[in-house]
């Protein structure tokens, strides 16, 4: 099945949203899958979609989702063009919950398991607001203006929770099953546990660990995956999140070093020009310069 695998950034990228017009790009979209969830909301035309043994189709107003590492595929229904709307994301990193309830990773998951529906209607997309949610995550994206990220987060919230609740209109409950797969991390789900200990000297042997698995094993099976070594993804994931001190904030590097995990202000400079081909300082006066256009 490997070479129906889409690759993705989904370590640096965990949301993609974009529209898709297939006048203009390539159609259909043979068969392929991905460790994205991915939800598609349909603006214009009648199109059949193939999510792994199931054929469904959907019109206008209407919306799908496939789970992660399903393999699917879309075609018109009627040999007219598309026009829909995309986001992908990885629901592993989709962990702000309640105290109440297990994380969204778990949920979705059990209702994968249990069959709930994957299309939602026209009255259903409605009730969700997903025409509004998906243009305003795909505005966010384009813009990327202060706070985008927050903004898409919120919107994506509203979004899976508005899923959720269209299943428990229809029986669906939120299980035992579910909070049992709240402890479980697995290869999938650990990019969530780096992200709560990024700003620590974390280590590949112990995210390993807390996998289940051998050090070396671990380390192929990463790399597999995401397409490079877990400690290139910490070291990239800092870089990023350091990107944003730089560019909404005046704190000095020494304390930005610290709030990233680096192990000093030198260690941040030097891997910054590394992977951004630009000095901290550098990056922070160009986007001063750009945020006051």
């Amino acid at each position: 099945m490997n070479y129906l695998y889409e690759a993705g950034d989904m370590l640096n990228n965990p949301v993609e949203c974009f529209r898709y017009d297939t006048r203009t790009q390539i159609f259909p979209v043979r068969p392929h899958w991905h460790y994205y969830m991915e939800i598609i909301y349909m603006l214009e035309g009648s199109a059949e979609m193939r999510g792994g043994s199931k054929s469904c189709f959907i019109s206008e107003k209407e919306m799908i989702v496939f789970h992660p590492k399903v393999v699917h595929s879309i075609f018109s229904a009627d040999g007219r063009p598309l026009l829909y709307e995309v986001v992908k994301l990885d629901i592993s990193r989709m962990n702000i919950t309640a105290s109440y309830s297990p994380k969204l990773r778990s949920i979705f998951r059990s209702a994968e398991k249990g069959g709930a529906d994957i299309v939602f209607t026209a009255d259903e997309t409605e009730k969700i607001g997903a025409a509004d949610i998906f243009s305003r995550c795909i505005s966010e994206i384009n813009t990327r203006k202060y706070g985008f990220d927050l903004v898409i987060s919120s919107e994506l919230y509203r979004l899976l929770i508005g899923m959720i609740r269209c299943w428990q209109d229809k029986g669906f409950v939120i299980g035992s099953d579910a909070f049992a797969e709240d402890s479980r991390l697995d290869i999938y789900s650990i990019t969530e546990y780096i992200d709560e200990n990024m700003s620590r000297s974390i280590k590949v042997s112990e995210i390993a660990e807390a996998c289940g698995m051998s050090y070396p094993y671990f380390a192929k099976k990463f790399l597999a995956i995401y397409g490079k070594t877990c400690k290139e993804y910490i070291e990239e994931m800092r870089i990023c999140k350091a990107e944003e001190f730089l560019a909404f904030t005046d704190f000095d590097l020494n304390y930005i070093s610290q709030e990233t995990g680096f192990s000093d202000c030198s260690h941040m400079i030097k891997s910054f020009r590394q992977y951004r081909g630009t000095t901290p300082g550098h990056y922070r006066r160009k986007k001063s310069g750009q945020n006051q256009k």
